[in-house]
């Protein structure tokens, strides 16, 4: 059948909740909505049908495939007409978002048409879709306070509605959970050592990786895990529900978290808990503010570390030591090897970088083209652009913990003979892929070197600066040295 026959395009979006109300599958709201457009001479493509499994719809933000419909639905394609909907809560329950999403694609040439309420013509229809939206939303707030109430009163009763915290597996015929003793070991052996050495939660993390201990899911242990696992009250024993919001994380007012005692077996005395949470509690400090500016050295954030890429982080000068640099990931106990370097010497290790450039006039960097054209030489400058793509996303890997150092470093020599076979196919053409022999030097490189020695000015305005010309500078603590990555224009 052509696509002149059909008096309208549609798409679907077909939306499960993750709460326990009656509603049809994904599958029967699929087949009745194209069952509705057979009926009515409504095309529908495949590729326009949505379909979002466990997916609450009180925030649109956070379901990626109705972000996708909508953006299409805007786009200048217009693919379709109409977007059908088993039931308006399906689109939204949201009232307030309800009427902003409709309203942007009302001026898009778009409605939103439930296939099972009423749809009246006039201004009553309009009034009655409010009154249905209206109707979801308060269904949807009284069935988050009953499944609220439903959590707090089995929280009360010691009952366990959460994933189980390191050390600990459920048991599915008892619903109790279990000791897990490859964990468990781990658990004490934090415990034990925080008691009896005096040592820190970083120095804990680095200690547990240093022997090849991981997480559960298989990471490495910093500063923050070792603090949580020493906080955690299950491990003596106790339930703890509702501490930090489910949206944000943020920790919540204590007066609203839910304790009580569980019925599993502790790894930690009672005793021992406490007294922790007594060491924990003397050894703390308020927090000092921060200034306006949200950086503490003109450096901060720019300056990366060679082992692991993370950036080094400005320590302010205190009771007599001078100010300072460290790596990011060493701080966390995730990077091998100190960086720390004082920041009047990495401030003249930068001076002394710009000082040789300048007399030169000529120097060599990295210069990534983009433009866009439909020839092989460009086609290889775009393979090029994107191998250093490729190098901030296995790095960002590498940061995040999905990738080990081993995987990480393998990954960078697979990416740099991807680079150098790139670069000897476009010598074979010819061509210059990565630009950056013998480039002048122009004269902006010669007044960001003046803002930046300058101590009288600011460090928002010296942070500025050297941002405008340079991505990154890259310290190497062993061979002390430091490389700069300039961003010039040919």
């Amino acid at each position: 059948m052509s696509e002149s026959v059909y008096a309208k395009k549609a798409c679907a979006y077909v939306r499960v909740s993750t709460d326990r109300q009656e509603e049809l599958s994904p599958d029967a709201q699929k087949r009745l909505i194209t069952d509705y457009c057979r009926k009515n001479n409504i095309e529908i493509k495949d590729e326009n049908i949505f379909i979002e499994n466990g997916i609450s719809g009180k925030k649109a933000e956070k379901r990626p495939l109705f972000q996708q419909m909508i953006a299409l639905a805007k786009s200048g394609e217009h693919p379709f007409d109409i977007i059908l909907v088993w039931k308006f809560s399906r689109f939204a329950r949201n009232q307030e978002e309800s009427i902003v999403y409709k309203t942007m694609l009302r001026r898009a040439g778009v409605e939103v048409v439930s296939i099972s309420e009423p749809s009246i013509d006039g201004p009553f229809g309009s009034l009655i879709e409010r009154i249905i939206e209206w109707m979801d939303e308060y269904y949807s707030i009284r069935l988050s306070g009953e499944v609220m109430r439903g959590m707090t009163e089995k929280a009360l009763r010691g009952g366990y509605q959460s994933a189980m915290p390191m050390g600990y597996r459920m048991n599915r015929s008892t619903g109790i959970p279990e000791i897990y003793e490859p964990e468990a070991e781990i658990i004490r052996l934090i415990f034990d050592t925080f008691i009896n050495s005096g040592k820190s939660f970083l120095e804990i993390a680095r200690m547990l990786n240093d022997i090849g201990c991981r997480t559960r899911r298989g990471y490495p242990f910093e500063r923050r895990s070792v603090m949580y696992i020493l906080q955690n009250p299950f491990y003596c024993g106790i339930v703890r529900w509702n501490r930090q919001s489910r949206e944000t994380h943020a920790p919540k007012d204590p007066s609203e978290c839910i304790t009580a005692p569980g019925v599993h077996s502790p790894i930690i005395s009672r005793e021992n808990f406490e007294y922790v949470q007594k060491i924990i509690a003397s050894r703390a400090r308020p927090r000092k503010s921060r200034g306006t500016s949200g950086i503490k050295h003109w450096l901060s954030g720019i300056v990366k570390c060679s082992d692991c890429g993370r950036s080094l982080v400005a320590n302010a000068a205190w009771k007599g030591r001078p100010a300072s640099f460290q790596c990011g990931g060493y701080n966390k106990g995730l990077c091998p090897h100190s960086h720390f370097i004082k920041a009047d010497a990495l401030e003249n290790a930068v001076y002394q970088a710009f000082e040789r450039i300048i007399p030169s006039e000529r120097f060599v960097f990295e210069h990534i083209l983009q433009e866009k054209s439909p020839d092989a030489s460009e086609y290889l400058k775009k393979l090029s652009a994107q191998t250093y793509e490729k190098e901030r996303r296995i790095r960002q890997a590498y940061l995040d913990g999905i990738d080990t150092s081993d995987e990480y470093r393998s990954n960078k020599a697979a990416l740099a003979k991807e680079r150098a076979e790139i670069e000897k196919l476009a010598k074979e053409r010819g061509d210059s892929v990565i630009d950056g022999t013998n480039i002048k030097i122009p004269a902006e490189v010669h007044g960001i070197y003046e803002i930046i020695s300058d101590d009288s000015l600011g460090k928002l305005i010296r942070s500025n600066a050297i941002r405008s010309i340079v991505d990154r500078c890259v310290y190497d603590k062993e061979n002390d040295s430091i490389e700069i990555y300039f961003r010039l224009e040919r």
